[in-house]
């Protein structure tokens, strides 16, 4: 049973943080919340979250989860300036970060909060919002074991489809990284066969709902199906994060000599993405909107022009 009397700390409040923390507070779990931008994390206030105003403020809770965009950001805020650790109220017991970061970053994190005398549980997550909103997001979690018992019914709240600990250190830092590099190649393959598809006469709609009945279908290919028929580039992961991520997933590659070629395909495939956004108005905005976008770019090497087809496509993720 959760230990609802625990103190719990959250940093990061984008679009995957803001509904992982509202899950722990709808559970009655008493959370204390840092954002870089207080309006972001202000409509949990009125849900039962405390806002703070510096990270270090949050030095004095038993629990602190994280979930930021780099190992840039994780640092600032543990170490840099009224970063949780740069006081003297003392420290979590157990720190819990669910952002995707390099396994280098992560081991020298960890090395830091030992020497502080904090444990630390690398628990990377598997969705986006819509998952998260419909109880179907997972973990993978690794890091000392006994620290990890102790915060595994908090991590169940936000990720009911459940949490797989695969060991000491790093090592969910390496399922989450192959994680996504699995969906960045899906992705791209995905978008390769539906513009075939569609080339050749069939609607996008009908080949994906084709798919997604079929065993190679997934909760993945269901939940991308609305933005591939519909063009509908609402975020839910952008681009230069998934390039990210495949580079991060070839550096391991490089360093543990396995060969990534599909890998390496896809990434290339991706920064032409990066180059046909300067042919939009506005290229950074338009860089800012979803991965799944690059169908468009995909289209463009095809020779096709899209246009949505205005179906309404279940994403699997339906209550």
């Amino acid at each position: 049973m959760p230990n609802n009397k625990q103190r719990i700390g959250w940093i990061g409040m984008g679009r995957m943080g803001f509904p992982m923390a509202e899950r722990l507070i709808k559970a009655g779990h008493d959370v204390s919340i840092w954002n870089r931008t207080r309006a972001k994390a202000e409509p949990l206030a009125a849900r039962g979250g405390k806002i703070v105003g510096k990270p270090v403020d949050l030095a004095d809770v038993d629990v602190l989860f994280s979930i930021v965009s780099t190992g840039k950001d994780l640092a600032e805020v543990y170490f840099g300036k009224d970063g949780v650790v740069s006081g003297n109220a003392g420290l979590p017991g157990i720190f819990v970060d669910c952002s995707t970061i390099a396994v280098r970053e992560s081991a020298e994190i960890r090395k830091r909060l030992r020497e502080a005398g904090a444990d630390y549980v690398a628990c990377p997550v598997s969705g986006n919002a819509k998952v998260i909103k419909a109880g179907k997001l997972s973990a993978v979690a690794s890091g000392p074991q006994p620290a990890f018992r102790k915060v595994e019914a908090l991590i169940e709240a936000f990720a009911p489809s459940g949490v797989s600990y695969v060991g000491d250190g790093e090592l969910a830092r390496v399922c989450k990284i192959a994680h996504n590099v699995m969906l960045g190649v899906v992705i791209e393959n995905l978008i390769e066969i539906t513009l075939l598809a569609n080339k050749m006469g069939v609607p996008r709609h009908a080949f994906l709902k084709f798919m997604n009945n079929s065993v190679m279908g997934s909760m993945f290919t269901r939940y991308k199906a609305p933005a591939l028929v519909n063009l509908d580039w609402t975020t839910t992961f952008t681009p230069e994060l998934l390039r990210k991520d495949l580079d991060l997933g070839l550096e391991l590659g490089r360093e543990n000599d396995v060969p990534m070629p599909v890998t390496a395909a896809t990434r290339e495939v991706l920064q032409s993405h990066f180059g046909a956004a300067m042919l939009k108005p506005n290229p950074e905005d338009y860089l800012q909107q979803d991965f799944a976008a690059l169908v468009e770019t995909m289209a463009l090497a095809a020779g096709m022009k899209l246009a949505s087809e205005n179906k309404n496509v279940p994403t699997g993720l339906e209550s």
